[in-house]
């Protein structure tokens, strides 16, 4: 998900414990297989693919799942045209926006799931476009800003990053979705640890929120989240450090 950099940086920790669970591998896969099927199984020619097949190995994915899954998506499995990315448009607690990426083989059964766990939790689906313009399609690099500085990360624009948005103690670096393998490789390079490189919906502009509608958009984000059809949550939220220390803990 994105939203606040730092809660970010929390749930992509959780998530990587998270994904060596089955249900974890499966969305990875799914996110390969359509990637394969749209730009083709060569990692290195497609964009895509080569970011999915990478995320995929930061969770511990193994090859044989992966190549599957690439397998899959090109035509060697018999349901390769069964799986079709939905894109979901609501609201949460607070007027957040909500993006929510899925990979689904019967539309109509996760559209009424989704919409089942936005109204459970105090949020609202939306029609197609009505908060997509509060987003942009970027690649981001996250790196653990305690450890490194701007100055370590010129490889980066060099690569081609667009920007380095420092948050405390992490820095994000943004590029265009075609760069962030190219990115990606100049800072491992140069030998800095990185602590996700992924595709995101980033929110061009933020809601504050309070306490309580924290607490209650992070349960909703956590529900979708554990969806088995849902492959990514986008938000345009900021919370206070302050706030985010209760909630999260």
């Amino acid at each position: 998900m994105s939203g606040h950099s730092k809660w970010a940086g929390i749930k992509h920790k959780k998530a990587i414990v998270d994904a060596r669970r089955g249900a974890q591998f499966t969305k990875l896969a799914r996110a390969i297989s359509v990637a394969a099927r749209e730009g083709g199984g060569d990692p290195e020619a497609n964009a895509a693919l080569y970011n999915a097949v990478q995320k995929a190995k930061d969770a511990s994915m193994p090859k044989d799942n992966i190549e599957r899954a690439i397998a899959k998506g090109t035509g060697a499995g018999a349901d390769a045209d069964a799986i079709e990315t939905v894109l979901y448009e609501g609201y949460g607690p607070g007027g957040v926006a909500l993006l929510i990426e899925a990979y689904t083989e019967n539309r109509n059964r996760t559209g009424a799931e989704v919409r089942h766990l936005l109204s459970k939790h105090g949020g609202n689906l939306g029609e197609p476009g009505s908060v997509s313009y509060l987003f942009e399609k970027r690649g981001v690099v996250m790196v653990d800003g305690a450890r490194y500085g701007e100055d370590d990360l010129l490889v980066a624009v060099e690569a081609g990053a667009e920007d380095i948005v420092a948050d405390d103690d992490l820095l994000e670096v943004i590029a265009a979705p075609s760069e962030l393998s190219a990115v990606r490789a100049a800072i491992e390079g140069a030998g800095i640890e990185i602590e996700s490189a992924e595709v995101v919906q980033r929110p061009t502009m933020r809601v504050e929120l309070d306490e309580a509608s924290a607490v209650r958009l992070f349960r909703l984000i956590e529900a979708l989240e554990d969806n088995d059809d849902v492959g990514a949550v986008h938000a345009n939220f900021e919370v206070s450090d302050e706030i985010l220390e209760k909630v999260v803990g």
